[in-house]
């Protein structure tokens, strides 16, 4: 099976059987999918405008957001400058970066940390003034932190303390998000399942994808299990269009314990002066980088990476013994070495590289617009330009508050332009061609999937999740080749044809779909950009950009996938 030809990737719209006549209807004028910084942000900025829902697929605090430690980006320091930020972004984007979106993040970004502060967030400060640490290819120390280097529990604090507080906002926590619904191709909300009230339908005027990234397709990750992929698969689906799927970054210092979680050592780390060495005690990031251990990260990463089979161990190591005050300045990561019988202030901690930051995903304006009228998507889940092939570290927590605001305010602002919506029990809306029309739930728009029945075998789902996971690593990985993402994409088609023709009515049979959904995209991404550009290593092609810069571009078609090359604006 080619790439090409029709299958069950590109012929299933909906994962789940409903009808709209018979099931639960809720009514708002924005939804928000997720509840990481960029929802949260978003949900935030929305609720100025209407009635805001937001739901998030566990508790709120469950993303990646709450497991950031290294900090957020800004250029506030006496010897720094928003030009300094926009360059060093740009550098190690390898110019693939939307110049637009760059601009707008680095100039923005000051005041949504001026605005974090005035909400009550607390950040670290050295004497009155807040402490500035120094990550991986910035050319200044511009990264503000909070607990030492646990900023994004602070981030979901404060947060979540403004959601709580924005009396337009209603939250469902432990609600799945299924699919986006879409009439005569506008989205017009979501089908998502409540783990108490089971399905629901969820009209809004306009609705906002923020549903993280996908790391847990691969083997090795910093992410948390909530990241299957969910909204770009069904983005997807819904017919918008995804973008540089590929580029995929690895953190190259994770805790190596074998049988436990991946657990992030943070850059900021390395920022502080620790070294990384092998077995022997060999510091070796200079054979490969004049910056050494602050080199990017997709320069440390393969270093690692190329360094293993030459010593013959599993992992290397970060030296920190001589780093000054360092169970002062990184007390968790002291705990969690401890909880492993690690003493840093003796031992050497051991760390390889996993998966921590999906830089490409649906593609989206500067507002945040996708192809598909009435959707728009922040954060993780979209590519926005501004990282381009490699994501300067800590722009992240950024991206999420600059684009979440600015995304809130139009879907905001759309949703007002549409006219009037009134929520309560027992009413649902339509919206078609922009009208809202109300009515009793049978007068709901009438939207239906019924998908045919299986007769195969069933499916043992964890086996499939967990030959995803290795596939992805082994072939997907650090370093890639075409016959290995060749193979993978095959080797995917033919799980997905007895996977996806199944309708499945739990969340893990709804991930799995999903997710092998997502990693086709990402294989068929990786297998078209055959230079290597960043995060994207191919040893079968040249280490050179293309003369002009492109992205890879697929969008959902019947007829087969076919990805397309559109020259970076």
């Amino acid at each position: 099976m080619t790439a090409t030809m029709p299958s069950q990737f590109d012929t299933r719209r909906y994962l789940t059987n409903f009808d709209s006549s018979r099931t639960s209807n809720i009514l708002t004028d924005v939804l928000v999918i997720g509840s990481g910084v960029a929802g949260a942000r978003a949900a935030i900025e929305a609720a100025k405008y209407g009635l805001v829902t937001l739901v998030t697929k566990g508790d709120f605090d469950e993303s990646a957001t709450q497991k950031a430690q290294g900090g957020v980006a800004a250029a506030i320091g006496p010897d720094d400058s928003t030009q300094s930020h926009f360059d060093d972004t740009i550098s190690v984007g390898c110019g693939l970066n939307r110049p637009s979106a760059v601009e707008l993040l680095v100039t923005d970004g000051p005041r949504r940390v001026e605005e974090l502060i005035k909400w009550g967030i607390a950040l670290d400060r050295d004497d009155g003034r807040l402490s500035l640490g120094r990550e991986g290819a910035h050319s200044v120390s511009r990264i503000v932190h909070a607990d030492g280097y646990q900023t994004g529990r602070e981030f979901v604090r404060t947060l979540k303390k403004r959601v709580d507080e924005t009396k337009n906002i209603r939250v469902f926590e432990h609600c799945f998000f299924i699919d986006l619904m879409t009439l005569e191709g506008m989205c017009v909300g979501a089908v998502a399942f409540h783990e108490r009230h089971g399905h629901q339908l969820i009209w809004a005027k306009q609705t906002v994808l923020a549903s993280g990234g996908c790391g847990r397709l691969w083997r090795e990750t910093t992410n948390p299990a909530t990241a299957t992929g969910d909204g770009i698969a069904a983005a997807y689906r819904a017919g918008a269009a995804v973008c540089d799927l590929e580029m995929v970054q690895f953190h190259p210092t994770t805790l190596y314990v074998a049988g436990a979680g991946r657990a992030l050592i943070s850059e900021a780390v390395r920022g502080e002066g620790a070294y990384l060495v092998d077995r022997s005690g060999n510091r070796f990031m200079q054979e490969h980088d004049p910056a050494g251990e602050l080199a990017p990260r997709d320069v440390v990463s393969r270093a690692i990476h190329n360094h293993l089979p030459a010593t013959q161990s599993h992992c290397v190591y970060l030296d920190v013994r001589h780093v000054r005050r360092f169970c002062e300045r990184f007390p968790h990561i002291a705990q969690l070495c401890a909880d492993f019988e690690i003493d840093v202030t003796r031992d050497l901690i051991p760390v390889r590289p996993s998966v921590h930051y999906m830089i490409g995903g649906v593609n989206v304006a500067l507002d945040g617009s996708t192809s598909v009228e009435g959707l728009l998507c922040c954060g993780e889940a979209a590519c926005s330009g501004v990282h381009g092939a490699n994501r300067l570290d800590s722009n992240s927590l950024l991206e999420g508050l600059v684009f979440g605001r600015l995304v809130g305010e139009t879907a905001g602002r759309r949703a007002t332009s549409l006219g009037d919506m009134t929520a309560g029990e027992g009413r649902a809306g339509c919206v078609s061609h922009g009208k809202v029309i109300l009515g009793p739930p049978t007068n709901v728009a009438q939207i239906k999937s019924e998908n045919p029945h299986s007769p195969r075998t069933e499916l043992d789902l964890a086996d499939i999740r967990n030959s995803l996971r290795s596939l992805m690593w082994r072939n997907v990985g650090i370093v890639r080749s075409g016959d290995r993402l060749a193979e993978t994409r095959d080797i995917l088609d033919f799980w997905g044809h007895y996977t996806l023709d199944k309708t499945l009515d739990e969340v893990a049979g709804w991930e799995t779909q999903n997710e092998l959904t997502l990693a086709r995209l990402v294989a068929i991404s990786a297998l078209e950009r055959t230079e290597s550009i960043g995060v994207h290593y191919r040893d079968d092609s040249p280490a050179n950009p293309p003369p002009t810069p492109y992205n890879v571009i697929i969008t959902r078609n019947p007829g087969g996938t076919r990805p397309t090359r559109l020259t970076t604006n």
